[in-house]
């Protein structure tokens, strides 16, 4: 069974799909966060109401996220190579993962903090909190629960980007399935990069729950 999978060629693939998803995941999670915080709280009759910024946040966020993925890839070919040299392999292929999650993920931030009950927020400003404690002591701990079930989910949405990105040169398993795989009629490499994709999944998805169980205080 899998006779013909070039096993150091599946390591090294699946090292490159991991180094995608976790470096794509931190900086998702590092500018969905204030995205999705400034989404909540520019809202009207919120902590620091600005419509207009948040028309403008609101749009930029709706643009990326309405781009399927395989076209924000080839938009962004020419930024990844002036950010990273290349528009080759996995570093180069973080751009555009960053750019397609990091807009989903604030609007499940955006979600999670509005779950806050507002009685909570009143008393924190009528305790004299300012609003970058408002967000800092009362939002992001209420909501931290959901906010790394979001995250989870934006991790597991990275792994199937990440496997869309190797067919265009991107690397990692979806590179090692597309090239060694469909197009060499090797069954062996498409099946078994397959099953380290959904491994992947059942792997974050079972930490995600773990984190987001253990940090639940309801």
């Amino acid at each position: 069974m899998f006779s013909e999978v070039d096993w150091n060629l599946v390591w090294q693939a699946l090292g490159e799909t991991v180094y995608m998803v976790v470096i794509s995941s931190f900086f998702t999670a590092l500018f969905g966060i204030p995205l999705g915080i400034l989404l909540v709280i520019t809202d009207k009759r919120h902590i620091w109401q600005h419509s207009w910024l948040r028309k403008v946040i609101g749009a930029v966020v709706n643009v990326f996220r309405a781009v399927p993925f395989i076209i924000l890839v080839l938009i962004l070919f020419p930024v990844a190579k002036l950010l990273v040299g290349t528009s080759l392999g996995a570093t180069a292929a973080t751009i555009p993962l960053i750019a397609g999650a990091a807009p989903f993920y604030a609007r499940i931030v955006e979600t999670a903090l509005r779950e806050v009950p507002w009685g909570v927020v009143e008393a924190a400003r009528a305790m004299g909190s300012t609003r970058f404690g408002v967000v800092r002591k009362v939002l992001l701990p209420e909501a931290t629960p959901a906010l790394i079930s979001g995250l989870t989910v934006t991790c597991v949405t990275l792994i199937s980007f990440s496997a869309m990105a190797g067919v265009v040169g991107g690397g990692g398993l979806g590179d090692a399935a597309f090239r060694y795989g469909f197009q060499s009629f090797n069954d062996d490499m498409l099946y078994i990069c397959g099953i380290l994709l959904v491994a992947l999944v059942f792997i974050v998805q079972w930490i995600g729950d773990g984190l987001s169980r253990r940090l639940d205080k309801r």
